[in-house]
């Protein structure tokens, strides 16, 4: 199987039809044999009955995973890199903010063995940003991105650590998120210092990106959580 692609959701059942669909058309336009993984974060709407719903291409693989309690984006996202059988795995967030034809220059780079990870970014030369985010929103996203590279050893060629568009050669990808234990928002910051210690080689590629204005993460109201978990990953990682 050519690429395995991840959607974590959240009461997204407005939004996940259009992901599933777009994701299988890409798959077909570019001729890739793959399957479409939706993993339901423990919705209290419809996500799961209208991820199962969706018609896709019989040469399509699809399974949507739920649970019943709400876990959190890294756990979703674990539970379903671990079902993936794809050469290449990648996740997408849900709600179309990043076009699936940009995963082909990501692909690019993990063929031609230039990396082992490839990061779409929002941040580097070459995007195009279709809808900014909030003023508030890009100050928190400088203050953070200047704590993980300070405080976390995060690469500073890294701009953009929390593109929820990340594409794995699969193996790779099985590897270290089977090794993961964060379950929110910050599991991407333990992936990223897990590759960095296993000589993993990261690069990222430019993407066209519109900001989804109905966000699952609230710079206030979530930031006692991401705090606590950049210290259990700091304390993790580095520890003998």
């Amino acid at each position: 199987m050519d690429l395995s692609i991840v959607i974590p959701a959240y009461e997204e059942s407005r939004k996940i039809a259009g992901d599933v669909k777009a994701a299988a058309d890409f798959l077909v336009a570019h001729n890739l044999e793959g399957e479409i993984i939706v993993v339901d974060d423990g919705s209290r709407d419809n996500t799961t009955g209208t991820a199962e719903n969706v018609k896709v291409p019989s040469d399509v693989k699809i399974e949507v995973i739920r649970y019943e309690s709400h876990r959190g984006k890294g756990y979703a996202v674990r539970k379903g890199i671990e079902q993936t059988k794809g050469t290449y795995v990648m996740f997408a967030d849900s709600g179309l903010c990043v076009p699936y034809d940009d995963i082909l220059r990501g692909l690019e780079l993990l063929k031609s063995d230039s990396c082992d990870i490839a990061h779409g970014s929002r941040k580097m030369q070459g995007c195009r940003i279709e809808r900014p985010q909030s003023l508030y929103r890009r100050i928190c996203s400088k203050l953070f991105h200047w704590f993980v590279i300070h405080d976390m050893k995060i690469p500073p060629e890294l701009t953009d650590t929390q593109c929820g568009f990340k594409i794995y050669k699969g193996d790779v990808a099985r590897h270290l998120y089977g090794q993961c234990i964060t379950d929110g928002f910050m599991f991407d910051i333990e992936i990223i210092m897990r590759a960095q210690k296993e000589g993993y080689r990261i690069r990222e590629f430019p993407i066209s990106w519109t900001c989804d204005r109905d966000s699952r993460l609230s710079p206030t109201r979530s930031s006692r959580r991401v705090l606590s978990e950049l210290k259990n990953i700091k304390r993790t990682i580095h520890s003998p």
